[in-house]
C-alpha cells in the first residue's frame, strides 16, 4: 500500500512522488502516442502533464496529483502497474516503483539467456548438489550432482516440477529422507512466509490449493499457520547405493533476480564427502529446462 505510518511511510511516499514526477518529466506526448497540444517547445510543463498520465493510466487527476505530492493515499497493485506502463518504465524501474508502493516485485521474464546463466552457476558448484527455484518454488535449473544425489526434476510432470509438490507428494523423495517431517515442515513454513509477502500471487494460491487437496500432512500443518524463513540446517539423504549422506543446506538469492532461490547441498562431514564422491559421475550438466530450447 502507498499509505503508511511513521517516518518510514512518509519518506517512502515522498520518494514515490519524486520518482513519478521525474519519469513524467522525461517523456513527451509522442513517446506515449499522444498528439502534443501545440508545439512541444511552448508547453509550460516539461514532459507529460499530470492529466495526461492520469488519463492514460485510468485514474483520477486529483488522486494522481496527491500521489505525486506524497500524500497518504492508497494505490492498488493494478494501478501501480498501469502507471508503470504509462511512464514506459523498464524492468528495474518497475521493480523500484513496486517496492516504493509496498508491493512485491514483479516476476521477471526469464529469458533463455537468464536460464543459461543460472545453469552455468549450478554446474560450477559440482560436486555439490545445487538447484535454483523461482518465486513459486518451481525448479528452474539444477546440476548433475543434484540428479545423482536426489532425483531428476526433468522426469517429473511439468505441472509438478516444484519443491513443495516433490516434498509432499513424491513417495520416493520421502523415503530418501529419514527426517522427512522436520524438513517438510520447514519448507511449508517458507511457503507461508512467501504467501505473506505476496498474498495475491495466483501461482502460490494455486499451489496451496492443490497441496491442500492432495496431501493430508500439508492440509493439517497449513492450518497451524507456520511461518518460518530459512535457517541453517542439516538433512540426511538415504541413498540406495552408498547409504546415508548428511548435507548442510545453504540458500541465497542472486542480486540480479531476488525472486530466484539458489539452494546448495554441501557434505556435512568427511564421511558424507567420501560417499558423495563414491557416486561418481562427471561434471556434465544435467538436462534441465534451459536445455529444452537449445
Amino acid at each position: 500500500m502507498v499509505s503508511g505510518k511513521g517516518n518510514h511511510g512518509s519518506a517512502r511516499r515522498a520518494q514515490l512522488g519524486e520518482f513519478l514526477r521525474a519519469r513524467r518529466a522525461s517523456l513527451q506526448p509522442a513517446d506515449v502516442g499522444l498528439l502534443p497540444y501545440g508545439e512541444t517547445s511552448r508547453r509550460r510543463t516539461p514532459g507529460l502533464r499530470r492529466e495526461e498520465v492520469a488519463e492514460l493510466s485510468g485514474v483520477g487527476l486529483t488522486w494522481y496529483t496527491w500521489l505525486e505530492q506524497g500524500r497518504a493515499v492508497t494505490a492498488s497493485r493494478q494501478v501501480i502497474d498501469a502507471l508503470a506502463r504509462t511512464l514506459r518504465l523498464d524492468a528495474d524501474q518497475h521493480r523500484y516503483l513496486r517496492v516504493l508502493a509496498g508491493y512485491p516485485e514483479p516476476a521477471p521474464d526469464r529469458a533463455d539467456a537468464d536460464r543459461a546463466r543460472l545453469q552455468r552457476l549450478v554446474d560450477a558448484l559440482v560436486p555439490n548438489a545445487a538447484s535454483v527455484f523461482d518465486a513459486a518454488f518451481d525448479y528452474v535449473v539444477w546440476n548433475s550432482a543434484y540428479v545423482r544425489l536426489r532425483h531428476d526434476p526433468q522426469r517429473l510432470p511439468a505441472a509438478r516440477r516444484n519443491l513443495l509438490w516433490t516434498m509432499f507428494t513424491d513417495t520416493d523423495n520421502r523415503l530418501r529422507m529419514p527426517r522427512w517431517e522436520p524438513a517438510a515442515r520447514a519448507v511449508l513454513g517458507q511457503l507461508r512466509d512467501a504467501m505473506g509477502r505476496a498474498p495475491d500471487d495466483p501461482r502460490l494460491t494455486a499451489l496451496v490449493a492443490g497441496l491442500r487437496a492432495e496431501s493430508p500432512e500439508f492440509r493439517r500443518w497449513w492450518e497451524e499457520y507456520p511461518v518460518r524463513r530459512f535457517r541453517p540446517a542439516t538433512i540426511t539423504i538415504r541413498h540406495r547405493e552408498v547409504g546415508d549422506i548428511e548435507l548442510e543446506l545453504f540458500q541465497s538469492r542472486p542480486v540480479e533476480d531476488p525472486t530466484s532461490l539458489l539452494v546448495v547441498q554441501v557434505p556435512a562431514n568427511p564421511l558424507a564427502v567420501a560417499r558423495l564422491a563414491a557416486l561418481g559421475g562427471d561434471r556434465a550438466p544435467a538436462l534441465s529446462p534451459a536445455d529444452e530450447n537449445g
